[in-house]
């Protein structure tokens, strides 16, 4: 293997073991070529700030993965089905199908270029069990091929709360739940956010602030469970969830 992705390894190897989480060489080997398409594509279009081999270990993988701290390893050791809203470069959709294969993976996201790259991330990796959404959220939360059809929605978008959940819990089922991956300092996000996740149907059960292992970067994950099917005024069109955010 590459000696200059040895030190990144290195802390890939003790975030995984923070997480109690084992890979296969095969999966490692994965993992650096998604690395290395990314840092390529990086170079025509506008993916990611984070560039070097530690920081997208840390930033990106190591933080998708963080998942198992609120989302039991065993339901992703099965064949649930998780949609990934606002994917972007693949996170955290990517590093979890990499991770936990069996799960059934959607990425959506508004922008076709960067859905093309993925599906090139996924054809060179292998992956199967891999669906692309080219669109809005806001959209597809309406059709009924994807409302209410998934177990889990997770999300690293960055958007309020508020506005997220509208994005996202219209997607799962009820008894289903909905992961948003958040900064440290998101307290009143939340406070603020509780009317748009009820009227979604949702409800906040657990909110976990943590360290990302081998970081000093904090940050939370908020686990929404859904309780009752989102009213079918939800989501609004496309551009109001943003503007215009329940309170």
């Amino acid at each position: 293997m590459n000696q200059i992705y040895d030190k990144g390894l290195k802390l890939f190897n003790k975030g995984l073991e923070e997480l109690g989480i084992d890979l296969s060489n095969d999966q490692i080997e994965q993992f650096i070529k998604f690395y290395e398409m990314l840092v390529e594509k990086n170079k025509v279009m506008n993916l990611t700030a984070i560039t070097e081999f530690e920081e997208v270990i840390v930033k990106h993988f190591i933080d998708s993965l963080a998942l198992v701290k609120v989302i039991d390893k065993d339901k992703l050791s099965d064949d649930i089905s998780i949609i990934d809203i606002g994917t972007g470069a693949g996170f955290p959709g990517i590093p979890l199908k990499i991770a936990f294969p069996e799960i059934k993976i959607t990425l959506l996201d508004s922008l076709n270029k960067r859905i093309n790259f993925l599906k090139e991330v996924s054809d060179e990796l292998g992956l199967d069990n891999i669906d692309f959404i080219h669109g809005r959220s806001e959209d597809f939360g309406k059709n009924p091929q994807y409302r209410e059809k998934f177990d889990m929605c997770v999300s690293r978008a960055v958007a309020n709360l508020a506005t997220l959940s509208e994005f996202c819990v219209p997607f799962v089922k009820v008894g289903g739940s909905f992961v948003s991956y958040k900064a440290g300092d998101c307290g009143e996000e939340v406070s603020v956010s509780k009317k748009a996740v009820d009227k979604m149907g949702g409800k906040i059960s657990k909110q976990l602030e943590y360290v990302v292992p081998t970081s000093d970067l904090n940050r939370v994950l908020l686990l929404i469970e859904k309780e009752k099917a989102t009213p079918k005024s939800f989501p609004r069109k496309a551009g109001t969830p943003a503007k215009e955010p329940i309170k």
